[in-house]
């Protein structure tokens, strides 16, 4: 046991003396980043003092940063203290330049020793004034001035209501001057393709009057701002003076981007036309996009950062899905903006992953969506330019068969005037003699597929259809809807007294009774040799249903007259309501089988109406 205890404590010890060891400059150290070597400290009460970290108690809570990482601690209310322990080696630099290359943060604070027992107070960010800041330049710097052969501890507090993202960098200035020199070409380069692209597309709107093109100048030049703002450059040459507005422009310009974007994207792809069903998921992201540009004036900053970044990540994501819809669909352009949204939603992605702390703080994702913009807006352009080529091309061959077929025709017509007259009207005539016995033909087939042959009623195809399509208007309007099978009883000795002839007479006698007892717009069929059913739509109530089949009732009663001869039959009428006994057209056909087939066993003895409730019949005999 006291060996555990023994090895707790040198574990402690040993993880106190990393965290308090510190970083060495040597004679030619010019940079330093920083990734892995502060030491963090999380304040969810934001109540911490520089003096409360000189307590033991505090003093053992800082953390070592993950190795090679820059730190990041996405969207956090805390506030966080970073402590750097430096110890400048003889011959090293005195003065340095300590870098916070992420301009959108709030406020930061270094804290180092002033050399008379004190400390330094030095503050940035962007709720202040370029002009206060204590080093001008785009992103957060500190000048640091170091003592050779002695050692210092810099202390930092940061804040912000945006992402919490902290790459930092120890600097001599010339180097930082020189690596300013290397990059600022870069940026230049990236901003200046950008206007060149916005200003272009601008231009051919007003020459073609598209509005693609001025939805993607738009688009361009919001994303300008967005990013004049993420490098610190807004900051630097923009809105110097003006605080209130740096803070809030970045998530500002970039719900702008996404609300031009998505209406780029919606006339592009013509959704409202080819994909009404991502046409409305447009919409849906153009209204939180516009939400989004509005946000970081009217809602809290941290919710407005968070809408962006997760409003940005949704709608590269349908884009994408979009420019697959529109590839498939070979539509002109699509290659290029589909590629072109692959790529900005790559940059999205890993920006705002970053930016909630997914992925590490480097020059790749810090500059992810720089690189995903920039080919992103030249492949769009492309796609532009490759849908009017294509859009060209199209009318050209327009117009080339057009005059081709104009030529034929005048030649044709030069050539026998009279011939082709005479032949287009026997053709025409032809043609409609053709078209009238189709006409006939089909009619007849139609008739003959959905009709009984004998009768004329409705077959039992025609008859379930009906069935369906008043269940449908039944559901709508709040209708009844009826259907009644009808068994006849004592057929089948017609037929075998007085021949088929006979029996064919009375199923058509029986038809004809059948439709003068409902409506024209009910359905009467007739389902198999001496069965029938009645379809009565649009019923108000069951009770009517219940009249209908007394009406049938005593039609059927009467005798019928074939040949001379008063012929009777019986029937047993079964009875189905919608919603009621069934919500299709098959359950209300077998609801009401069975309810005929319980009417024809009563009907044997008491040969009256039965009103039961599993199920409603009305024999007849």
């Amino acid at each position: 046991m006291q060996t555990r205890i023994a090895a707790l404590f040198l574990c402690l010890y040993l993880c106190a003396l990393h965290a308090n060891a510190a970083l060495e400059l040597a004679p030619g150290m010019d940079q330093v980043p920083l990734a892995g070597k502060l030491q963090y400290l999380e304040d969810p009460s934001r109540k911490l003092t520089l003096g409360d970290l000189t307590n033991d108690a505090v003093n053992y809570r800082f953390n070592p940063s993950p190795a090679h990482q820059s730190l990041n601690f996405g969207y956090s209310a805390s506030a966080y203290w970073l402590r750097l322990p430096i110890h400048a080696g003889q011959g090293a630099a005195r003065e340095w330049l300590l870098e916070f290359a992420y301009p959108s943060l709030d406020s930061v604070e270094v804290f180092a020793p002033d050399g008379k027992g004190g400390y330094l107070q030095m503050q940035s960010g962007d709720h202040q004034p370029f002009s206060a800041r204590p080093y001008p330049h785009r992103n957060l710097v500190f000048p640091v001035t170091l003592q050779p052969g002695k050692e210092l501890t810099l202390y930092v507090r940061i804040t912000s209501a945006g992402n919490l993202t902290m790459p930092a960098t120890l600097w001599t200035p010339e180097a930082l001057h020189q690596y300013d020199l290397q990059t600022y070409p870069l940026f230049a380069l990236y901003y200046g393709a950008l206007a060149a692209l916005a200003i272009y597309n601008l231009l051919l709107f007003f020459l073609i009057r598209d509005r693609r093109h001025v939805e993607y100048a738009a688009f361009a030049g919001c994303m300008i701002i967005a990013q004049a703002s993420l490098n610190g450059f807004g900051n630097q040459f923009l809105w110097q003076e003006y605080p209130v507005w740096g803070n809030g422009v970045f998530p500002a310009a970039m719900g702008a981007t996404g609300f031009f974007g998505a209406l780029f994207t919606r006339s592009f792809l013509e959704t409202r036309r080819t994909a009404p069903g991502l046409d409305k998921l447009i919409l849906i992201c153009v209204a939180w996009f516009a939400i989004a540009a509005i946000g970081p004036f009217v809602f809290p900053y941290r919710l407005a950062a968070i809408n962006v970044s997760l409003s940005g990540i949704a709608f590269s994501v349908l884009a994408v899905a979009g420019g697959v819809l529109c590839l498939m669909r070979n539509g002109p352009g699509a290659r290029f903006f589909l590629i072109a949204w692959a790529l900005l939603l790559v940059g999205v992605a890993v920006t705002g992953a970053r930016n909630f702390g997914w992925l590490p703080t480097n020059d790749l994702t810090s500059y992810a969506l720089q690189i995903g913009s920039a080919l992103e807006m030249l492949l769009l352009s492309s796609a532009l330019a490759d849908r009017i080529n294509s859009m060209r091309k199209e009318k050209e061959r327009a117009q080339a068969d057009s005059l081709a077929v104009q030529r034929s025709m005048v030649e044709a017509l030069q050539q026998s005037e009279v011939e082709l007259e005479d032949r287009v009207a026997l053709r025409t005539r032809e043609l409609a003699d053709a078209n009238i016995r189709l006409q006939e033909s089909e009619e007849a087939l139609r008739h003959l597929a959905y009709h009984d042959n004998l009768t004329g009623l409705a077959n039992r195809a025609l008859m379930e259809d009906r069935i369906t399509q008043a269940i449908e208007h039944a559901k709508r309007y709040d209708f009844v809807v009826a259907v009644l099978l009808v068994d006849l009883d004592r057929f089948k000795p017609i037929n075998d007294s007085f021949g088929h002839s006979a029996g064919d007479e009375v199923l058509k006698a029986i038809g004809r009774r059948l439709r003068d007892c409902v409506r024209a717009s009910d359905t009467v069929a007739r389902i198999g040799g001496d069965e029938f059913v009645a379809v009565l739509d649009q019923l108000q109530a069951p009770e009517d249903a219940a009249r209908v089949a007394q009406t049938i009732s005593r039609a059927l009663s009467e005798p019928f007259m074939v040949e001379g001869r008063a012929l009777g039959i019986s029937a047993s009428i079964g009875l189905a309501l919608y919603p009621a006994h069934g919500s299709d057209a098959q359950s209300l056909i077998r609801y009401a089988d069975k309810a005929m087939y319980v009417a024809k066993s009563e009907a044997r003895t008491s040969g009256t109406y039965v009103d039961s409730t599993v199920p409603p019949v009305l024999p007849t005999t």
